[in-house]
């Protein structure tokens, strides 16, 4: 049930046209981006519930318009989606690391933070744990987001169906940057962000049934503890720059539903 490492295993790219190398004997893999093109790979694998640990460098220097993406996402017009996604800066700004859950193809759920850290000097740990109760997103094994299940309440929770592991590097100074007013500079181009260290504790969803033959996994009743509850809070208290149930201007008939259930 738990897949490690090697991208060429795992891990098919999907477009970019040489943009995107898998390294290293399979241990690496880099995304580049110029101005031709973009570049990207997904899980061969398709997942229901797991918890997933991706290693990320991104791109250093003026990573102004660039969005360097790692989700999980399913198919077609109802999709569901669990979002990161890191926007560019201006050499010396900080990265804003963009949170976002989709169910039955609808989003409108972002939370938003700096991070403590470079995340372009080095490799940082950025997992989804994602179980029928909560999916929590996090950051060196230090929680910044949990997205509870509302169907109580009449929400949609993405638990039907099954997501591949999806990451990109593309270009959007149409909106990455200061809200599109900085643009991105190609004389900095290649853009390069690198991938290393997967690992999948999941259930492989393969001709409609679980490789999960019992939910006894150690991540399939996760919950936070009260220590993590902390560093959650921590993280929210002082490094989220937007969330989108506090955001009365975005949704003057109410906050969304599940709002409530934090």
């Amino acid at each position: 049930m738990a897949s490690y490492g090697n991208f060429n295993e795992y891990f098919d790219i999907t477009w970019g046209d040489g943009r995107a190398k898998i390294l290293n004997n399979g241990e690496l893999l880099a995304l580049s981006l110029n101005k031709a093109s973009a570049s990207g790979f997904e899980s061969k694998n398709e997942y229901l519930f797991g918890n997933i640990d991706m290693q990320l460098k991104l791109v250093p220097g003026n990573s102004a318009g660039t969005v360097t993406t790692y989700y999980l996402r399913s198919q077609g017009s109802t999709w569901d989606e669990i979002d990161f996604e890191f926007l560019g800066n201006l050499s010396g700004d900080p990265y804003i690391l963009h949170t976002n859950v989709y169910s039955q193809g609808y989003g409108k759920r972002e939370q938003e933070f700096y991070l403590w850290f470079d995340p372009t000097a080095d490799f940082h740990t950025y997992s989804i744990l994602w179980n029928p109760q909560r999916i929590i997103f996090s950051v060196d094994g230090t929680p910044i987001r949990e997205y509870k299940n509302s169907e109580s309440v009449g929400v949609p929770f993405p638990k039907n169906q099954p997501m591949r592991i999806t990451s990109s590097l593309w270009n959007a100074d149409d909106w990455a940057t200061r809200g599109g007013r900085v643009k991105s500079d190609w004389t900095q181009a290649p853009f390069t962000a690198s991938y290393t260290n997967f690992k999948a504790d999941a259930c492989i969803w393969f001709n409609g049934a679980s490789s999960c033959s019992s939910n006894s996994t150690w991540w399939f009743s996760q919950e936070l503890d009260s220590t993590s509850k902390e560093k959650l809070q921590w993280v929210q208290n002082n490094y989220m720059i937007y969330n989108y149930c506090t955001d009365q201007k975005r949704f003057p008939q109410g906050l969304p539903l599940e709002c409530n259930n934090s």
